[in-house]
C-alpha cells in the first residue's frame, strides 16, 4: 500500500488521536510517539515508538530511522534543540523549529509577542527563586497569577491575592512544572469579561481563522468550550491581527491555538489582550469536531500536507464539556453512554490506559440552536457518563 506522506507525531494524547484520524483520511502513514505505551493516538496510528521526548539522542535516532516527511509535535516537553538541528539538515518540523522552541516555554512566546512584536499583553516578569517571585509581584501588583514557564493543562497555576500567598504559589508551580527549569512567570491578573481561543491556520494560501471559541476553566484547565463565542466585530478583527502577526513571525504551516483575554476599557470598549499560543490543535478546539465541517484536526492535516484550506471557516452553535477521572487507577470502564447520547449529544472516550485525579478521559459534544443551548446539552451529557474503577 502506498501513502501520500509519512508523519512522525511527537506526543500521542487525545488531540494527537484526532489528528491521526484526520491525517489518515488523507492517506498519510503515521508513527505515534509518547513516553508510555498504548497512548490514545497510538491506538489508531500505523506504528508507534515509546520514549521520552526529552531524551534528545533517542528523539534524533527515531527521526533518522523513520525518515518522516513531517515531524509534528503534539506536546511542549520536547528537546527542541534537536528539532532545530534537524531542521537545519532538511527535516520538516511542523510548523517550524522556531515555533516549537519559543512555545515550549511561556517566556519565549510571551517575549516574542510583547517585546519583539509589540502585541498587547498583561504586565509580567519571571522568577527563578522565591525572592524573585516577591520582586515580580511588586511589579505586577495583586492579584497576580503564578505559573510555570513550562507546563500543560493548567498544572502549577494559581492566583495570588496578597503577599502572604506567594510562597505557597511558588512551591506549587515548581512542584508541577515540566522539564528541568525551575522558572515561573508572574503576571498581572486580568479582570477580563471572557477569554477565547482563536484557531489560526497558516497554510500555503495565506492565513485563515476559525470563529472564536469561548471557554471556561477550573484549576487552570479547560472544562467547557463553545463556538462561536459572542464577540464584537472590532474585537475579532483585533484578535485576528494580533494572531496573524505572531503566527507569521513563528513561520511554517499548521494550526495555532491563540488565546486571548477580552476586557473592558474605561470607555466600555472591548480590549483584546494576548495570553498564550500553542502551535498545534488546542484542547478547547475539540468543539470543532461537531461545530465545523472541517475540524481543527482536519485543518492542521491539510495545512501540513499542503492541501487547500478555506479562506472562511464557518461554524454552527456547538459546545464541549470534559469527562474527568477523580482518582488513580490502572483499570477503568465507562457507564451511562446511552443515557448521555439519548438527546443527540456525542461522546468521545479518549482511551487513556490509566487515570488520575482531574485527568481528562473523554468529552461530550453537542450542537444547538444557540451556544447556551449547546452548552447545557454538553454539560448534561458529560454528567451522565460515570467512570468505574476496578
Amino acid at each position: 500500500m502506498s501513502f501520500t506522506t509519512k508523519i512522525l507525531l511527537l506526543g500521542s494524547g487525545e488531540l494527537g488521536r484526532e489528528f491521526v484520524i484526520s491525517a489518515k483520511r488523507l492517506g498519510a502513514y503515521v508513527i505515534a510517539c509518547d513516553s508510555y505505551d498504548h497512548a490514545p493516538a497510538m491506538q489508531v496510528a500505523d506504528a508507534r515508538e515509546v520514549f521520552s521526548m526529552l531524551d534528545g539522542p533517542r528523539l534524533e535516532e527515531v527521526i533518522a530511522r523513520h525518515k518522516p516527511d513531517h515531524v509534528v509535535p503534539e506536546v511542549e516537553a520536547i528537546r527542541t534543540e534537536v528539532l532545530a538541528k534537524l531542521e537545519g539538515e532538511g527535516v520538516h518540523i511542523v510548523p517550524s523549529a522556531k515555533a516549537a522552541q519559543l512555545t515550549m516555554n511561556r517566556d519565549g512566546i510571551r517575549d516574542l509577542a510583547a517585546r519583539e512584536l509589540g502585541v498587547r499583553t498583561s504586565t509580567y516578569d519571571y522568577a527563578e527563586s522565591f525572592e524573585q517571585v516577591q520582586a515580580a509581584a511588586d511589579k505586577t501588583g495583586f492579584p497576580c497569577v503564578i505559573k510555570p514557564v513550562m507546563s500543560s493543562s493548567g498544572k502549577g497555576q494559581s492566583t495570588v491575592q496578597d503577599a502572604a500567598g506567594l510562597e505557597t504559589a511558588w512551591r506549587y508551580a515548581v512542584d508541577n512544572m515540566r522539564g528541568d527549569r525551575a522558572r515561573v512567570i508572574v503576571e498581572q491578573f486580568v479582570d477580563f469579561e471572557y477569554e477565547i481561543t482563536l484557531l489560526t491556520v497558516a497554510h500555503k494560501g495565506g492565513v485563515s481563522f476559525c470563529l472564536p471559541i469561548g471557554h471556561r476553566q477550573e484549576r487552570g484547565d479547560y472544562r467547557e468550550s463553545w463556538q462561536p463565542a459572542a464577540m464584537s466585530d472590532a474585537a475579532i478583527a483585533e484578535a485576528q491581527a494580533m494572531a496573524k502577526t505572531v503566527v507569521e513571525a513563528l513561520g511554517g504551516y499548521g494550526i495555532f491555538g491563540v488565546e486571548f483575554f477580552v476586557a473592558r476599557d474605561d470607555e466600555g470598549r472591548d480590549e483584546v489582550i494576548f495570553s498564550e499560543l500553542s502551535p498545534r490543535p488546542h484542547d478547547t478546539g475539540m468543539v470543532t469536531l461537531v461545530s465545523q465541517n472541517l475540524s481543527e484536526f482536519d485543518l492542521h492535516a491539510r495545512a501540513i500536507m499542503g492541501l487547500p484550506v478555506p479562506e472562511q471557516i464557518r461554524a454552527r452553535p456547538a459546545a464541549s464539556a470534559v469527562i474527568l477521572a477523580d482518582r488513580e487507577s490502572e483499570h477503568v470502564s465507562y457507564a451511562g453512554l446511552a443515557e448521555a447520547m439519548a438527546d443527540g449529544a456525542d461522546i468521545r472516550i479518549f482511551g487513556k490506559p490509566v487515570t488520575r485525579p482531574w485527568r481528562r478521559m473523554g468529552v461530550a459534544l453537542a450542537t444547538g440552536g444557540s451556544t447556551d443551548e449547546a452548552r447545557a446539552s454538553a454539560v448534561a451529557a458529560a454528567g451522565k457518563v460515570t467512570l468505574h474503577y476496578d
